[in-house]
C-alpha cells in the first residue's frame, strides 16, 4: 500500500476559502459571537453572501477576508496555548483587558471595529504574550 504523498507548492485558494470558513465559524460558535459580530469580523459582506458561506461553503474568497480569517485563527490558537482551559481560553475574548491595548475594553470590542489592523493588534499582543 503506498503512503500519501505530501502535497508541494501552495494549497489551492478553494480549500483554504472552504476550510477556513468551518474553522471561524467554529471559532465564532465557541466565542458565542452573534450573526452582526460575525458579519464584522469577516469585513461586512452583505448579508446574503454571509448566509450564502454559512450555509455552502466558499470555493473562493477576497483576500481581506482570507486576512481576516487568517488572524482569527491566530488568535484562537494563541488563547489556547495561553490558556488552556477551554472555557478561559473562549472567555477571553468578552472579558475587560486593562492592558494599553484595550484601555478596559474586551479584546472582542477592539476586534469589532471593523480594520483588519485591530484583529493584527490583537493577534500581535497575543503572540507577545506567549512569547512568539
Amino acid at each position: 500500500m503506498a503512503l500519501p504523498q505530501k502535497r508541494r507548492g501552495p494549497i489551492p485558494h478553494a480549500e483554504l476559502a472552504g476550510a477556513g470558513l468551518r474553522a471561524f465559524f467554529r471559532i465564532a460558535e465557541a466565542w458565542g459571537l452573534g450573526i452582526e459580530e460575525q458579519v464584522t469580523l469577516l469585513g461586512s459582506p452583505g448579508r446574503s453572501t454571509y448566509f450564502k458561506w454559512k450555509r455552502d461553503g466558499a470555493t473562493s474568497l477576497p483576500r481581506d477576508v482570507l486576512e481576516r480569517i487568517s488572524y482569527i485563527l491566530g488568535i484562537y490558537k494563541a488563547l489556547q496555548i495561553l490558556l488552556p482551559d477551554l472555557a478561559a481560553a473562549d472567555g477571553w475574548v468578552r472579558r475587560p483587558n486593562s492592558a494599553p491595548l484595550f484601555g478596559g475594553r474586551s479584546a472582542l470590542e477592539r476586534m469589532l471595529s471593523g480594520n483588519v489592523a485591530d484583529l493584527y493588534l490583537v493577534r500581535q499582543y497575543l503572540d507577545a504574550e506567549r512569547g512568539a
